[in-house]
């Protein structure tokens, strides 16, 4: 398998005095709040609770934000509503980001690394190289978003299976982030997939509108559920698939994969319950 373009030089907030990632931010920060509040309109539904989080949680908390992913443009505009504080280079969000999409070449790597994205191979599982990478983050107090969904989906349909590898970040983080859920409607139609000959437009679409629903924090009672774990893998076994045979926390293969089914059943649960409370309420002044 192809390597991605790492690129970890460009992801230091000392790089070059941090004046590159300041351009970047600001540039994107602009074009973010010109589509969400020009070209269309956004309305969020508790955005209090999201900039509160970003700005002022107890220091050396981590925040790992979750949320459906509708659109290539869900990040950055989901981030352009009236009052977020998008151009704040330390206050901008690390991202996981697909490799094969974002990371093509040298010039896109560096770009994404300026702009805080962390590097992920889909299909190379929980433990691969840069999850590592993520987990630094969060042990640094930072503010993470993932896309648990794993890929674009613009079905109005419930909330699909999450992909283990933002379960495992929060089991395996050394201080348990905040979660905050995440859901939003509209993106789809912003930069909608199959818009000509099944290819997205060159540009975001205008007069549409966009709903964001911030949750509260979800609780995860970890000594509970990795007690759970523990009891419900007794009688399965290790499938060798390059897992590693126990965690510090002394969980082996079976246990892990229960684990993080769990957290991620947890996480599926409140944002099919967010999504579906989104339908219900009309659009709202962020």
């Amino acid at each position: 398998m192809r390597r991605p373009r790492t690129m970890e030089w460009a992801a230091r907030s000392n790089h070059m005095g941090g004046i590159p990632r300041k351009m970047l931010v600001a540039a994107v920060a602009a074009f973010a709040r010109a589509v969400a509040n020009i070209l269309n309109t956004t309305t969020v539904y508790n955005s209090e609770t999201l900039i509160r989080l970003v700005q002022s949680r107890p220091p050396g908390v981590p925040l790992l934000t979750v949320s459906n992913h509708m659109s290539t443009l869900d990040d950055p505009v989901m981030w352009g509503f009236k009052g977020f504080p998008t151009a704040d280079p330390k206050l901008v969000r690390w991202v996981l980001a697909a490799e094969d999409i974002c990371f093509k070449n040298s010039v896109l790597s560096y770009l994404f690394r300026l702009g805080k994205c962390i590097p992920i191979t889909r299909g190379a599982g929980v433990y691969q190289e840069h999850m590592n990478e993520a987990l630094d983050r969060l042990s640094d107090g930072a503010w993470l978003h993932t896309f648990p969904e794993g890929k674009v989906y613009q079905e109005s349909a419930p909330i699909r299976r999450l992909k283990w590898g933002t379960a495992s970040l929060i089991a395996r983080a050394p201080v348990t982030p905040i979660v905050l859920p995440i859901v939003h409607h509209g993106f789809q139609e912003v930069m909608p997939e199959n818009y000509l000959l099944g290819r997205r437009p060159p540009f975001p679409l205008w007069n549409k509108n966009i709903k964001i629903i911030v949750g509260d924090p979800i609780e995860f009672d970890l000594p509970k559920l990795r007690e759970t774990a523990v009891s419900m893998s007794k009688h399965l076994s290790p499938s060798s698939s390059g897992w590693p045979k126990t965690t510090p926390c002394g969980l082996d293969e079976p246990a892990q994969k229960c684990l993080y089914s769990s957290i991620s059943e947890q996480i599926r649960t409140v944002m099919e319950n967010l999504r579906s409370f989104g339908k219900s309420i009309p659009f709202l002044k962020s």
